[in-house]
C-alpha cells in the first residue's frame, strides 16, 4: 500500500521514501529485485530501479488480467474459478425463488473475470465495462428468457467498474479517503427490480476473489514464471518482464510489457462465444 515517491504520512501529507527503498536493497546486500504485480506497481517499481541502480525482474500478478503483454496473469484463473462457483450455487436459489440473481465481481477497468465467469456459469446477462450497456436490451433478454424459454430465474454478472445507464461511475470513499469501485450490482438489482416487477437479489463478491486454493492452472504459471525469473537473474537480465505467449514463457523489456492495457477486445473470442451463446451483453 502506497506509493514510494508520494507514500501517505498520518497527518495526511505525501512524503517521498523511495532513498529508504533504495537504501534497504543495498543494505541487504541483494542481487536482484523479483517484483509481482500489475502495471502500476511495475511502473513505480521500474522507476525506483532506474533511481537507485537496482536489478529487476517483473512477474505478472493480478486477477483483472488486464497487463497488456501477458495472455494471463496469476490469480486469474483462480478468481474465475471462485466466482464461477458463486453463480453456480446462486442459480438453485434464483430457480427455486423465480428470482433475478445478480453478481457483482472484481475488475478495476476490464471486464475479463465476469466475462468469462459469465460463459462458465451459463448467465444470462454479462455487463462489462468495455460494452455500453441498455437497460432496455437487458429487458428484452430477461422476457426471452421468461416468455420465450420459459425459465422462471435469470443469471446476472457485472464487472464493479461498469458504469451507470448514464455513464457515471459507481464508487465509495473509504475512511483512508481513497475512491474505490463498489455498488453497481445493488444499482443494477434494483433498476431491475423496479422495471420488471420480479424478486431480484445482488451477491457482491468482493475480496472473495483474492483467496482461495490456486488453481492447477495459476500454480504451473507461477511455478513457471519463478523459474524463468531465477534464470533471468543468473543470466544478468534484468529490467524484463516474464510474459505467457502462444503456451510459452517469454521476457520482454517491462516498458514494453506495460505500454499497452489489456482491456476485453469487442473482437476477442471471448465476445465472440458469449454472443454465439446467446448470452446478453448488455448492447443487442
Amino acid at each position: 500500500y502506497g506509493n514510494p515517491f508520494a507514500y501517505p504520512m498520518e497527518d495526511g501529507s505525501t512524503k517521498d521514501r523511495s532513498d529508504e527503498v533504495i537504501e534497504a536493497y543495498n543494505e541487504l546486500g541483494l542481487d536482484a529485485l523479483i517484483a509481482m504485480g500489475g502495471d502500476g506497481s511495475f511502473k513505480i517499481l521500474r522507476k525506483l530501479a532506474q533511481q537507485g541502480g537496482m536489478n529487476l525482474v517483473a512477474i505478472p500478478k493480478t486477477i483483472d488480467n488486464d497487463v497488456g503483454a501477458t495472455e494471463i496473469a496469476i490469480g486469474f484463473d483462480t478468481a474465475v474459478e471462485v466466482a464461477t462457483e458463486a453463480l453456480d450455487r446462486l442459480q438453485p436459489t434464483g430457480a427455486s425463488h423465480s428470482r433475478i440473481m445478480v453478481l457483482e465481481v472484481m475488475g478495476r477497468d476490464a471486464g475479463h473475470i465476469a466475462l468469462n465467469t459469465g460463459i462458465a456459469g451459463g448467465a444470462d446477462i454479462i455487463l462489462i465495462p468495455e460494452i455500453k450497456y441498455s437497460f432496455e436490451a437487458i429487458q428484452q433478454k430477461i422476457r426471452q428468457v421468461r416468455e420465450d424459454f420459459g425459465r422462471n430465474h435469470i443469471l446476472v454478472i457485472v464487472a464493479e467498474a461498469v458504469k451507470t445507464e448514464g455513464g457515471e461511475p459507481v464508487q465509495r470513499i473509504y475512511s483512508d479517503e481513497r475512491t474505490r469501485y463498489g455498488g453497481i450490482g445493488h444499482y443494477i438489482g434494483h433498476e431491475l427490480a423496479e422495471r420488471t416487477g420480479i424478486d431480484t437479489r445482488v451477491t457482491i463478491l468482493g475480496h472473495v476473489l483474492r483467496g482461495g486454493e490456486p488453481t492447477p492452472l495459476d500454480r504451473v504459471l507461477a511455478q513457471s514464471f519463478g523459474v524463468h525469473a531465477v534464470d533471468l537473474v543468473a543470466e544478468g537480465k534484468f529490467d524484463r518482464m516474464l510474459a505467457w505467449q502462444k503456451r510459452e514463457v517469454v521476457a520482454v523489456p517491462i516498458e514494453e510489457g506495460i505500454k499497452s492495457y489489456n482491456a476485453v477486445k469487442l473482437d476477442s473470442t471471448a465476445v465472440c462465444t458469449a454472443r454465439g451463446l446467446g448470452i446478453c451483453l448488455g448492447d443487442q
